[in-house]
């Protein structure tokens, strides 16, 4: 495994270039055409996030949660989640939709997925600068966990990983695949403590809901950016995590290198 890794460590390295990009084409084509480019990025989570406010906090009268600012709390929870679900989303048809590229005996298809985590990251880092505008404007304090972030996202992006070699792969097959997708990443945004407390549930259903390793990473960055509880402060949940994510990984290398080779004569 470690072999595997390394292999495939130093295919990135070498291909470096085409993954940035291939990355920032897809970035600009999201824009083509449009007046105000790149400002879209800024304007659709500001834009989201503010709806989500007036419904919940003037409509709903939603709380503070914690003493935190509930538009702030929200932000935190769903600035994680967009960018699993747009690496998910937008992994599962690439295999498909560079059909001419995958051809190509050249060309190494599982780099897509990592294509579409580097473009997902533009969007994901304009919804955090958001999160930091809300932080000011709320007065809330500046923590030193704030750092603790990009350990989170690596967690995210390893989870997000595995997952979407074998909906990419599954989907050359039988195209229902993206759809499905998409039906479960809505049940996964509604199952998943985002807009909810946990502790709204019983203690035998917050154990089944923890079972579910997108909610450490969404209270993992609620926590980098609220409440300055450290990662390590959980290290059974950690493990445990890890045990998932790097699972996933490996079985999703597995069910692309399997199916590969089986990939131009479906396309």
């Amino acid at each position: 495994m470690i072999r595997t890794i390394h292999s495939f460590l130093a295919l990135l390295w070498h291909q470096r270039r085409l993954i940035f990009s291939m990355a920032s084409r897809e970035v600009k084509t999201q824009y083509v055409g449009s007046s105000l480019g790149f400002l879209w990025t800024i304007i659709q989570p500001v834009v989201m996030i503010t709806v989500f406010w007036f419904v919940f906090s003037i409509g709903f009268k939603a709380r503070p949660m914690n003493d935190v600012p509930f538009v702030v709390w929200l932000t935190a929870g769903l600035a994680p989640w967009y960018f699993f679900a747009d690496i998910i989303s937008g992994s599962t048809g690439l295999v498909v939709g560079h059909a001419h590229l995958v051809k190509k005996t050249i060309f190494h298809p599982h780099i897509l997925p990592i294509v579409k985590v580097l473009s997902a990251l533009v969007s994901h880092l304009v919804f955090l600068g958001v999160l930091f505008v809300l932080i000011i404007s709320q007065q809330q304090p500046f923590l030193f966990s704030f750092l603790q972030v990009m350990y989170y996202g690596i967690c995210l992006v390893v989870l997000a990983l595995g997952t979407a070699w074998v909906t990419s792969a599954l989907n050359v097959f039988v195209r229902d695949i993206s759809h499905l997708v998409g039906v479960v990443l809505q049940v996964g945004f509604w199952v998943t403590p985002i807009f909810w407390d946990i502790s709204m549930m019983p203690a035998k259903v917050q154990g089944y809901l923890k079972l579910n390793p997108v909610f450490y990473i969404i209270q993992g960055y609620r926590d980098s950016f609220i409440t300055g509880a450290a990662f390590w402060n959980y290290p059974q949940y950690t493990l445990y995590f890890w045990g998932v994510a790097l699972a996933n990984l490996l079985l999703g290398a597995m069910v692309f290198k399997r199916l590969k080779p089986q990939f131009s004569d479906v396309l």
